[in-house]
């Protein structure tokens, strides 16, 4: 494995925990012990995860006789579990969260109706983007449009112009998840195969049913307010997951010769240390590093592992606090190995000119 010494150094510059340096065996060896499927664990996360986000939905219907902004805080709630059920859909995918495939694909199925996700169609982009993540030369798929400063300087204006807007916060937190799941998550994408599509067409079918008998049971405009608010926090607090997972300052990014799977994993994906009430209704997902390294590992082992082995530990943690600090993050600098803002590729427009004039 190239640059061992590069997995056991510590994200932002801090010292790691000092363990063996792992090798493709040993850390192979290591997620194997957490891969092992619990139908108890998986069952009871299923029942306190939909049971009260049901409840919520009916809950948020009576409040709306009362008062709508009774609706807000249940909203909140009720996203809260909405992201925890997409994390048991997205374990269904890597089939990590039953031993049974078949559970997996009917649970998978089940989830990703009430998230608006088509199973098969999301799992195929899913696994090219574990495939693919911090390789530079195969993004475009399952990932946040990432630009090197030289990409930005070679684009077009109007190219520039759709990656700024792309990553304003604005767009890509609040309008981008209603987009990503009305819209993105209701086409197939180019070089889907037919069961890749049929996916699409039938989660379409079943929500276009779904919300008939909700419109009928509740009426339209109770749907629509109870629905759309718990799709905006869902999607804007899933959409945030997903971006610090893989956008922060010393995140790994290499070419396509040098890329490793190993330092891609425990380099290119944040350990995300959150509030325990966080991280409950998140499924776990902070320890995302261990999760690259081995999506076969249930989100309900990914903490125990964690906890049980340096060479996890050895990835330090990003907070809350400075995770906000990815906001300012915008483009991959190659020569120095990390992301930075647009006053990066300022600098070195003004140095290109210059150098331009030098000549």
């Amino acid at each position: 494995m190239k640059n061992q010494n590069a997995l056991n150094a510590g994200l932002f510059g801090a010292a790691p925990v000092p363990h063996p340096e792992p090798t493709a065996e040993s850390w192979k060896e290591i997620v194997r012990k957490y891969q092992v499927p619990s139908s108890w664990r998986a069952s009871w996360q299923v029942v306190n995860t939909l049971v009260p986000y049901v409840a919520l939905w009916a809950l948020m219907y009576w409040a709306m006789s009362v008062s709508y902004w009774l609706v807000v805080p249940l909203a909140i709630l009720a996203g809260g579990f909405v992201v925890r059920t997409f994390i048991i859909f997205h374990d269904c995918t890597h089939g990590s969260f039953y031993a049974s495939r078949r559970a997996n694909d009917i649970l998978g199925f089940i989830t990703g109706v009430l998230t608006f996700t088509p199973y098969q169609h999301w799992k195929w982009e899913h696994t090219v983007h574990h495939a693919s993540a911090g390789n530079l030369d195969r993004r475009g798929m399952g990932d946040v449009w990432t630009l090197t400063v030289q990409e930005y300087l070679d684009a077009s204006r109007w190219k520039r112009f759709s990656y700024k807007l792309s990553r304003n916060p604005v767009v890509l937190f609040a309008l981008a998840p209603l987009g990503l799941f009305l819209v993105l998550n209701r086409l197939t994408a180019k070089g889907a195969k037919e069961k890749e599509r049929r996916s699409v067409y039938i989660t379409n079918v079943m929500l276009l049913v779904i919300a008939g008998l909700l419109t009928w049971a509740f009426g339209w405009k109770a749907y629509l307010i109870i629905q759309l608010t718990i799709l905006v926090v869902a999607g804007t607090a899933g959409v945030w997951l997903f971006y610090v997972q893989h956008q922060f300052e010393d995140v790994y990014w290499e070419r396509h010769d040098e890329w490793d799977f190993a330092q891609a994993a425990l380099q290119g994906s944040s350990f995300y240390k959150l509030p325990k009430i966080l991280q409950w209704f998140s499924g776990n997902i902070g320890f995302h590093h261990i999760h690259h390294l081995s999506p076969r590992i249930p989100n309900y082992r990914l903490e125990r592992a964690h906890k049980s082995e340096p060479l996890f530990q050895s990835v330090q943690p990003l907070t809350l606090r400075k995770s906000l600090k990815s906001l300012t993050f915008r483009l991959w600098d190659e020569g120095k190995r990390k992301l930075v803002g647009y006053k990066a590729a300022r600098l070195a427009r003004a140095e290109r000119a210059k150098k331009a004039a030098a000549e």
